[in-house]
């Protein structure tokens, strides 16, 4: 109060504020300083009596009443007073017997006249700058005289104790100065300190640390040591200036404001020292704005950073186009390939089902009868139905899901004569959404939507993450609906919900949004271990009996046995297959493995006998090894028996031509070029391949059994396989496996999904 006519408002003021938060109205009246200092004495007590301080503190650059910036000592007060300042905080502290680490705090006005504020009781924000002037960890001093010990016994005699040098700490918040200090949020895109000789950082931060509004603002201390003063400064400025903390605002620049401001470089500042002086505030207009250029605008990132940053992403994985591929790989070359045509002559033999087979195709079945009808349907049928996985799993599992929409819509028209009998063609979700965008800067909406204009009779598939939709991490709950929606509305007309850990709650949003959105909906049980292995007690049977009860009381439409890693063995099969069967006998059941281990055909007519109505497979030149098994050797295989599927290999072979055209040359230097493991009949013979999905080929030349001991699924097989060979790990490829399983056990012995 500076005018006698203000103090009976103000004091009322104060005591309503007071009446209204607390319930008391009571007001202390305090003596009224002018531009003080604010000045606080170190201390330390053991409770016996004995106390000894550790100098002093100039806390007196502050915003109201929060320190900002700290040094140690207060080299700018006559010693004589701080003398006199030191002997009245051990004096009142020593009265009390004080235990503990405790700072006496006092205001010093401009004629040296000195008053007491309070006593802190416990270690402070700032105690760095005295830790470092005086060479002594306050932190383990207070757990040892809490231990019991006394100030001589850990050595703090008052006459040893004496500062060496000046220390200065600024305390980095995530604030925006600009907006009244405002605290920001968001991601901490780039974290990165100047530390060096003299400097020293306190804080926990880090580069994709999430910055939340719950908590205090405050990101990191810095604290600067020097034999001067000035040298000090220098030291603090330059650690400021070099730091780079993005993704969110700080006050560096306002901190350099202050730092530079000649009345701080006299060491002479009051606590009204940034109320004076509002151009501090000014961080647009500040020299400084170039040395926090992106917190204050974040289009304004450094190039050379930029640089960095794209330098070390082809260090790790190579090239965007090629993944580090040959460079002669990325050469323009004619993109001319092979389209498949219908045959002229009528097929060798007749389908034996052909009454069986709805007109219009199997989507016809599912927009007339809805998605019960056509669960009823299929269960009815006689023969086993396939669904085509070449448009997502085969070349997510061989060629890193980079299948262009181009190449996708060179040979639709054909697809959808030729496998007009398929239960469904799989096309989208999983990774197929997430490269679309990222690596081929493609929309996924757009390809699932051109596609479907271009097969518009054979349903379309896609596999939906649970919670997680097509991402990486969980999702609002309308998120997942509204994606369901749109997804039905594009195109999509059966959603194959999973979850990798079979987690029942994860499972029910995805099916719960599916059935929301309209849509045939397959509940999906990861399958993992051997239920043909007594010894594999942990995913028996009655794992999965039970969870096909739990799903089909969810609703489900169909049930599917998603086998990521290809560890159904025929055996294995035919029991899982049987024993859902009985649970659940009005369900369809649908059978999905990789072909890692070469058992893949052998088990899906294995858990076609059994009782499955429909198989994963892929066309010959995008199956066997990591993807699904070939749908030429089940076509053959079946062909004129009970389970016929229908299909007629002499159709099915260009389409065969088409993708051997697409996918060929990764093995020209070693082999014919054939890639697919069906010799089915070709019309025509393909022209030079353009190369263009060479650099994505894992370079797998043969099937490997032992994915029985190490159960790394069909994608993820390939993917880890070419980024050790990146790391120059290829010798090493067998202990990755081996290390893989042993990690798998150290984690519980978990389904795995590809991604995990």
């Amino acid at each position: 109060v500076r005018r006698v006519e203000d103090l009976i408002p103000f004091f009322n003021s104060a005591s309503s504020e007071a009446k209204a938060s607390f319930g008391d109205g009571s007001v202390f009246i305090e003596r009224f300083v002018d531009r003080p200092r604010h000045i606080e004495i170190q201390i330390i007590g053991d409770g016996k009596g004995n106390v000894v301080h550790l100098w002093e503190r100039d806390c007196s650059v502050q915003r109201r009443h929060q320190k900002v910036i700290e040094m140690a000592p207060a080299w700018t007060l006559p010693m004589e007073l701080r003398t006199k300042l030191h002997a009245d905080a051990v004096r009142l502290t020593a009265a009390a017997k004080y235990k503990n680490a405790g700072t006496v705090e006092f205001l010093v006005d401009a004629e040296g006249r000195y008053y007491f504020i309070e006593v802190n009781p416990r270690i402070q924000v700032e105690h760095t700058v005295t830790e470092e002037v005086t060479v002594i960890d306050l932190v383990q001093a207070q757990f040892r005289v809490a231990a019991g010990a006394s100030l001589e016994e850990i050595g703090l005699v008052q006459d040893r104790i004496s500062v060496r040098g000046v220390a200065i700490q600024c305390r980095v918040t995530t604030e925006n100065v600009e907006r009244d200090f405002a605290p920001d949020t968001g991601t901490l895109s780039v974290y990165r300190h100047s530390a060096g000789f003299g400097m020293r950082m306190d804080g926990i931060g880090y580069s994709g640390m999430t910055i939340t509004p719950y908590y205090d603002s405050l990101l990191v201390k810095y604290t600067a040591r020097g034999s001067t003063f000035g040298e000090t400064l220098l030291r603090m400025r330059r650690a400021l200036q070099e730091a780079r903390i993005r993704g969110v605002k700080t006050n560096i620049p306002f901190l350099l404001n202050c730092l530079t401001h000649p009345q701080f470089e006299s060491g002479k500042v009051t606590t009204s020292f940034i109320d004076e002086n509002p151009d501090l505030l000014s961080i647009s207009t500040s020299r400084w704005n170039f040395a926090d250029r992106s917190q204050v605008d974040m289009k304004r990132v450094g190039f050379v950073e930029k640089l960095m940053r794209y330098l070390a992403n082809l260090a790790v994985n190579g090239h965007p186009a090629a993944l580090g591929a040959d460079p002669t790989t990325l050469h323009k070359i004619s993109s001319d390939v092979f389209t498949p045509t219908a045959p002229k002559t009528a097929p060798a033999t007749a389908d034996p089902y052909s009454a069986d087979f709805p007109k219009g195709g199997w989507r016809s079945v599912l927009l007339k009868e809805g998605p019960k009808g056509y669960a009823k349907r299929v269960r009815e049928h006689k023969g086993l139905l396939l669904t085509d996985t070449t448009w997502r799993d085969a070349h997510q599992s061989l060629l890193a899901t980079r299948m262009r929409t181009k190449d996708l819509l060179g040979c639709a028209a054909y697809t959808s004569e030729a496998l007009d009998r398929c239960f469904s063609l799989e096309m989208w979700g999983g990774a197929t959404f997430d490269v679309s965008m990222r690596f081929l800067h493609e929309c996924p909406w757009e390809r699932l939507e051109q596609l479907r204009a271009a097969v518009p009779n054979v349903p379309f598939q896609m596999l939906l993450r649970g919670a997680n939709a097509v991402g990486y991490t969980n999702y609002p709950d309308n998120v997942v609906y509204k994606f369901c929606e749109q997804a039905k509305k594009s195109g999509i007309d059966i959603f194959r919900v999973f979850d990798s850990l079979n987690y029942l709650d994860n499972l029910k949003l995805g099916v719960d949004a599916a059935l929301a959105a309209g849509a045939f909906v397959e509940g999906a049980i990861s399958y993992t271990g051997d239920v043909a292995n007594p010894a594999k007690t942990k995913y028996n049977l009655e794992y999965y009996v039970n969870l096909a009860r739990e799903l089909q009381a969810m609703g489900v439409h169909s049930l599917a046995i998603k086998d990521m890693a290809g560890l159904l063995t025929p055996r294995s099969a035919s029991l899982l297959v049987s024993a859902i069967r009985k649970e659940c006998p009005e369900l369809p059941i649908h059978v999905h493995t990789h072909d890692t281990a070469g058992a893949g055909v052998a088990s899906m007519l294995a858990a076609a006998e059994a009782g499955a109505d429909i198989v994963d497979v892929a066309i010959d030149a995008m199956s066997g090894l990591t993807s699904q098994p070939s749908l030429g050797a089940m076509v053959a295989n079946l062909a004129g028996s009970r389970l016929d599927t229908g299909l007629d290999p002499s159709m099915v072979g260009p389409l065969n031509s088409y993708w051997e055209t697409v996918r060929s040359n990764l093995y020209v230097p070693f082999e014919s070029g054939q890639l697919s493991t069906l010799g089915m009949h070709v019309l025509t013979a393909a022209p030079s391949s353009p190369h263009r999905y060479v650099p994505f080929e894992s370079g797998q030349l043969s099937t490997s059994s032992d994915v029985y001991e190490h159960e790394i699924p069909g994608g993820q097989y390939t993917n880890l396989l070419y980024q050790s060979r990146q790391l120059g790990l290829s010798a090493k490829w067998p202990e990755i496996k081996a290390m893989y399983a042993k990690a798998n056990l150290l984690l519980g012995d978990i389904p795995k999904v590809t991604p995990l």
